[in-house]
């Protein structure tokens, strides 16, 4: 087994995830790492969901920022 290189945040033992946060206009953010408990803010990554084919901002009658 080898080892894998660590993240900054890995190396100083500070919460966070390796996923990306997808921010919803019409339901709560979700993280694409499945049973993460990370707050949202601490996250590296996030992205509108209409970058991934989500139809709930159209849902809302709104468009999110691209």
């Amino acid at each position: 087994m080898t080892d894998s290189p660590r993240c900054r945040e890995c190396l100083a033992e500070v919460e966070h995830c390796h996923g990306t946060v997808i921010l919803h206009l019409a339901q709560r953010a979700e993280c694409t790492e499945p049973d993460c408990t990370t707050p949202e803010v601490l996250h590296a990554f996030r992205i509108d969901c209409v970058a991934v084919g989500c139809v709930c901002a159209d849902s809302a009658g709104r468009r999110l920022a691209v």
